[in-house]
């Protein structure tokens, strides 16, 4: 029997070797008010928060009227960023589908249309600001003023290396500022200071994250990565880091702040803030985090117990 007669006898080969692996069935997208609800970022709402800190470093967290201005100016605020993350989204869909994660939210991914999520944002914005000349026409500034920041930071501020963070930054110092303008109080100007080089610290944190999470592939994602690189961040975070510490303690010093409160006993407060700070770099620097700020204040239990202690031991100083 030659060669080609045992080839011809063999039997062929079983038909499923021949057929390629079936592929995954993918999972079915979200819809309905998951969609809507996920496409708004409730989790982020956690940044409307510091338009609550005046009202409870003035001391006015327990009188009924600007409890109630607070309250309206937080929840609108929550709507009016609401807005403006839709827009990003509709803006950034393109670059979200090439991150790992962010190509999962309900713009990029195709599970919230555009002309629906622009009409959402339109909607929003609207109701926000209502709300807002309700409150009075000084916040309404203050509203528009951030509107305009967010639309200058879309369109150009955005691609521009450390100034888009700073852009970042100021949007939680007007928070503040709609804060005090809603219960017409004059806030510290150490308030602001800490406000603004906290929030630096968070934006150069998350660009750190991100950088290292997309690593040559950054740039496809947020052009401004592409100007950065991990030693002049850990640089930046440190200096930024110092500063927030140094600064926080100086307010807590402050012949003004002395005088307010009645007592120095606010400084009891830094070694939460030194806590929390330091605990956050852990968080980045060795666990990879910090690519969702929010996700760490909210999921972190010794950094939110660090924060609980801050409040409670400022509330005792501030109100006791």
């Amino acid at each position: 029997m030659t060669r080609h007669d045992l080839d011809a006898a063999a039997p062929p080969p079983a038909e499923s070797s021949l057929q390629p692996a079936p592929s995954p069935t993918p999972a079915p997208p979200r819809r309905g008010i998951r969609v809507l609800l996920s496409a708004l970022r409730p989790r982020q709402w956690t940044k409307n928060a510091a338009v609550l800190a005046p009202l409870f470093f003035a001391h006015r967290a327990f009188e009924s009227e600007h409890l109630a201005h607070a309250l309206a100016a937080t929840l609108a605020f929550c709507l009016l960023s609401s807005a403006v993350y839709l827009v990003n989204d509709v803006v950034d869909r393109d670059r979200d589908r090439q991150h790992p994660t962010k190509c999962r939210r309900p713009i990029a991914s195709g599970a919230l249309a555009v002309p629906a999520a622009l009409a959402l944002a339109s909607a929003l914005a609207s109701l926000a600001l209502g709300a807002f000349a309700w409150i009075g026409w000084q916040v309404s500034m203050c509203a528009l003023g951030y509107l305009a920041l967010q639309a200058l930071y879309t369109a150009a501020l955005k691609k521009q290396v450390i100034v888009d963070v700073i852009a970042i930054a100021i949007g939680f110092v007007l928070r503040v500022a709609t804060g005090a303008l809603a219960i017409s109080v004059p806030i510290s100007n150490w308030l602001y200071l800490c406000t603004f080089l906290l929030a630096l610290f968070l934006g150069f944190s998350k660009r750190r994250a991100e950088l290292s999470l997309l690593k040559t592939c950054a740039a496809d994602h947020r052009p401004g990565l592409e100007d950065l690189s991990l030693p002049l961040l850990d640089q930046l975070i440190a200096a930024v880091t110092a500063s927030t510490i140094l600064s926080f303690a100086l307010y807590t010093m402050s012949p003004d702040t002395i005088a307010k409160f009645g007592s120095d006993r606010l400084m009891l407060t830094l070694p939460c803030v030194v806590y929390g700070i330091f605990r956050y770099l852990y968080l980045v620097y060795r666990k990879d985090s910090g690519g969702s700020p929010e996700k760490l204040l909210l999921g972190d239990k010794p950094l939110l117990a660090a924060i609980a202690l801050f409040v409670l031991i400022a509330g005792a100083v501030i109100y006791g």
